[in-house]
């Protein structure tokens, strides 16, 4: 690696974090710079047709323009990792104009730096990969993203399209290379170097068939059908005309794809015992925070209902469903499980649910202290590695958006032992359910009193 493009990946930070926490992320990990060294050439021969998926902080976006692209699309289904980019560029920007400098001027064929830069896209689609010859992937965990991702590449990148894939060793196996394989006549595997590999595919096939992914599957567990049945006594919430099932659309990189996940089974059995929110005397919203969001017009008459990581939509459905009355709202910092939640809601004939993508619920339009209820199953991992640092944030959102007596439910791994945290960040917390693997909580939202103010 060039030092100028190792000058460029050494004044990155793993935003929003600045790179000083001992066991925190690295802003560019070795597999980074294995993909960058590898890809050096390829990037100089095609500066104008190179794109980048998965990038974490921007160091394969940012050092592909450093070793030499003019123009680099990139695609990251986490709000956060789009934050990070943009942070990192505005970071090293001189670092950066240098490096290009130095890179185009080495260049087989010369040209002028004139402003090295990047073009975000929302989500994977075709005019990401028009005419691509060079795409560099940060390796997913999950095999179905991967599916969607390399399908992706070889339907519409230029036929002599590289993908090189990169992960560390530990996490990678060999139905990686088959999933690439279904995609590309040839896969191949580099050498390991400091515990990362790349897996290079080229030869995109011709004759594969439509897009896998978004799946679409018909669930008719149990927990759901009594879940999305409105609480109360009237004979008709529970006559034949109640729903037989919910329909789920997943995309790829969307948690437990098109399936119950357990935990959220586990929550959905202690449906029963949420609150019933078409008894709530709803107050007027007044908020005393001066960041808080305009209420949605209408929001004052009727209960707020939250899916605080939304995964594919099932619990944001469930809501609407079950509290028709309610103002539902969903928020997730993935782009493929706010499209999924989307479509899941549009398959169960719901319409008036607001989906957000944002972290950790911080852009939700409601003010502080309006809402009634949230359901939250929350990440314990940040592709593999294990991490609560999203789940603490979300926390914090509960807090401040529920209203006085609202209610926060939560399962959680039960070895994670959250309950002293959401206590501190909500308001008392009782223990529902656990069984071998799970915990359900319901946290009380509960304002200063006159004696925490007073420090009693």
């Amino acid at each position: 690696m060039s030092p100028e493009v190792e000058a460029v990946l050494a004044r990155l930070q793993p935003y929003p974090e600045d790179g000083s926490r001992a066991d925190g992320p690295v802003a560019a990990d070795a597999t980074d710079r294995l993909l960058l060294d590898e890809a050096a050439a390829l990037v100089r021969a095609f500066p104008d047709d190179v794109v980048v998926v998965g990038d974490r902080f921007g160091a394969l976006t940012l050092g592909a323009l450093a070793s030499g692209a003019r123009r680099v699309r990139t695609q990251m289904d986490a709000v956060t990792a789009e934050a990070a980019l943009s942070a990192n560029s505005r970071r090293v920007s001189k670092t950066l104009w240098d490096a290009h400098a130095w890179a185009t001027a080495s260049a087989p064929d010369p040209h002028e730096p004139a402003g090295p830069g990047f073009t975000q896209h929302d989500r994977l689609e075709p005019r990401l990969f028009e005419g691509a010859r060079v795409v560099l992937l940060q390796l997913p965990a999950s095999l179905a993203e991967l599916t969607e991702i390399a399908e992706h590449v070889a339907r519409y990148a230029d036929p002599a399209v590289t993908l090189l894939a990169g992960g560390r060793v530990k996490h990678m196996t060999h139905a990686m290379n088959d999933v690439l394989g279904a995609s590309f006549a040839q896969v191949s595997a580099s050498l390991a170097r400091q515990k990362s590999r790349l897996l290079v595919a080229r030869e995109p096939r011709s004759d594969v068939g439509p897009l896998t992914y978004p799946v679409t599957a018909r669930l008719t567990d149990r927990e759901i059908l009594d879940a999305i049945v409105p609480p109360g006594p009237a004979p008709g919430n529970r006559g034949p005309g109640r729903p037989a099932g919910l329909t789920v659309v997943a995309h790829g990189a969307a948690f437990a794809g098109a399936t119950l996940d357990h935990g959220t089974r586990f929550l959905l059995a202690q449906a029963h015992r949420w609150p019933h929110l078409s008894d709530l005397q709803v107050p007027p919203v007044t908020s005393t925070s001066d960041t808080s969001e305009a209420p949605v017009p209408g929001m004052d008459a009727h209960p707020v209902a939250i899916d605080l990581g939304c995964g594919t939509g099932i619990l944001a459905t469930v809501l609407a469903l079950r509290y028709p009355t309610a103002h539902v709202l969903a928020s997730d910092r993935s782009r493929a499980a706010c499209d999924s939640t989307g479509a899941t809601l549009a398959a169960n004939g719901v319409r008036a649910v607001g989906i957000v993508r944002d972290d950790a619920g911080a852009l939700l339009p409601v003010p502080d202290g309006s809402a009634d209820l949230v359901l939250l199953n929350p990440p314990f991992h940040d592709r593999a590695a294990l991490s609560t640092d999203a789940a603490h944030r979300m926390f914090a959102t509960a807090g401040r958006v529920l209203r006085d007596g609202g209610e926060l439910w939560t399962v959680f791994n039960t070895g994670l032992h959250y309950r002293r945290a959401l206590e501190r960040a909500v308001g008392p917390t009782e223990h529902v359910a656990q069984d071998r693997r799970f915990t359900v909580t319901r946290s009380v939202r509960k304002l200063l009193t006159d004696m925490s103010v007073t420090g009693g």
